[in-house]
């Protein structure tokens, strides 16, 4: 992309400069007159020019066979080259040759500097009222601009948020102070200046454009997250990987607060390029898990009890109910998925699954299902059979004693808690209420 505007700026530039070139005029040839005159009468044309040229006073010029040979003095050395250069447009000029010396005596070197100033001065003080008046035109329009940009109750109605309302107050402001600028060099007749001003701000908008282009980029990025917003406050999303619960959204970044209680902050530019996964959006979410049962057992008779145990459950939601399936076939097990929906409003999403899969677990195992273990397969040799005799001759060791996990499992689990935590959402609440005005975050815009 810079690649091509720089192409483009410089194929603009060339061709002006060609378009330039090609309708410039040469400069036309000065005739001596009359036509075919001599050496005395191409001097005497070439003295009569330089008499009505204050720079060109003290220069002679004298002429034999065509060839012009100037002598004298001048100001400076572009009086010379001029002086040249109109010789050699005279009909007639073979060649010339330039002798003129510069003059750097301090008298001649003063008169004209005090000359053109006592012309500034009086330039100025002829066009003091012009200027006076322009001046006055100026601060008038910017001073409207100001009161009109001041108008809060009306870019707070028609734009969608405080952050687009201080931006086209902002604009606003600006487009008063460049007319009145226009309006003010127009008057002064310096129109020129104007363009001149234009284009330098173009190219240094340019130069500064690629060097801040991240920045713009981000603050561009918030204007559209402001005007479209992919959430709310306090809703739990995943921004390009990163898990938490949303506090507000800046003119920068948005600022996440994670599961564990740390602030987090996105650059707009990123959260506006990033695939944002919304877990508060829809209220009801789907857990799941996978339990493995032995390859000799019916996995059919399995689904029918994990999904029994399940759906006892009562923060499991009925509808829709929970599902079950084989989800593949193993050397000495068979995985079985399960799947169950909740209501994420009175119930918490891990808590709830923990107890459902040991729900699970533990149904099957009451129905005989024997939950795999890892087998390996060990080689003994003869030469290890005195150990082996002496690990067959130790003891078992009794049972251990039995402990209040003899209880009852589905009183247990009916006893847990399951209610949502509400600890992160009282945080942020509370930071919100103490940061309202920074936030763009609003009610009332449109949601994607």
């Amino acid at each position: 992309m810079r690649t091509l505007i720089f192409i483009l700026a410089f194929a603009i530039g060339l061709g002006t400069a060609l378009a330039q070139t090609g309708t410039s005029d040469p400069d036309p040839v000065i005739n001596a007159a009359p036509p075919d005159a001599s050496d005395a009468e191409i001097a005497a044309r070439i003295d009569d020019i330089f008499a009505q040229i204050e720079a060109l006073e003290r220069v002679d010029a004298t002429v034999n066979a065509g060839v012009v040979t100037l002598t004298g003095t001048t100001a400076s050395s572009d009086a010379a080259e001029r002086a040249e250069s109109i010789v050699s447009r005279i009909d007639g000029v073979v060649t010339i040759e330039n002798k003129i010396e510069r003059d750097v005596s301090l008298s001649t070197r003063i008169t004209p500097t005090v000359g053109q100033l006592e012309t500034f001065v009086n330039d100025t003080i002829r066009t003091a009222p012009l200027i006076g008046l322009a001046a006055t035109i100026f601060v008038i329009i910017s001073f409207l601009g100001w009161l009109v940009s001041e108008w809060n109750w009306l870019w707070s109605r028609v734009t969608p948020n405080s952050f687009i309302a201080e931006l086209v107050s902002t604009t606003t402001r600006s487009v008063f102070i460049l007319f009145a600028l226009v309006i003010t060099l127009s008057i002064l007749d310096a129109t020129a200046l104007l363009g001149a001003f234009l284009g330098a701000a173009g190219v240094l908008g340019l130069a500064i454009g690629f060097a801040v282009r991240d920045t713009i980029e981000n603050y561009i990025a918030s204007i559209m997250l402001s005007l479209r917003q992919p959430f709310r406050p306090n809703e739990h999303v995943v921004i390009d990987g990163n898990e938490g619960h949303v506090i507000r959204l800046t003119s920068r970044a948005t600022i996440l607060m994670t599961i564990d209680g740390n602030h987090l902050r996105i650059p707009n530019a990123v959260v506006f390029k990033a695939v944002i996964l919304n877990y508060t959006r829809n209220p009801e979410r789907r857990f799941e898990f996978e339990l493995g049962v032995d390859a000799n057992d019916d996995p059919l008779a399995a689904i029918e009890t994990g999904i029994s145990a399940i759906s006892d459950l009562k923060f499991v939601s009925k509808a829709p109910q929970p599902i079950a399936f084989i989800k593949h076939v193993g050397d000495s097990n068979i995985v079985i998925y399960f799947a169950a929906w909740i209501d994420q409003q009175t119930t918490n999403f891990q808590k709830s699954r923990s107890i459902a899969l040991a729900a699970a677990k533990d149904a099957l195992e009451s129905a005989g299902f024997a939950l795999p273990e890892p087998i390996y397969r060990l080689r003994f040799d003869d030469n290890n059979a005195p150990a082996l005799a002496d690990l067959a001759s130790i003891k078992e060791r009794p049972p251990q004693a039995q402990t209040e996990k003899s209880q009852p499992k589905q009183r247990r689990k009916e006893s847990l808690d399951v209610a949502p935590d509400k600890h992160l959402e009282e945080i942020i609440e509370d930071e919100r209420r103490e940061n309202i005005d920074d936030d763009l975050l609003s009610n009332s815009a449109p949601v994607e």
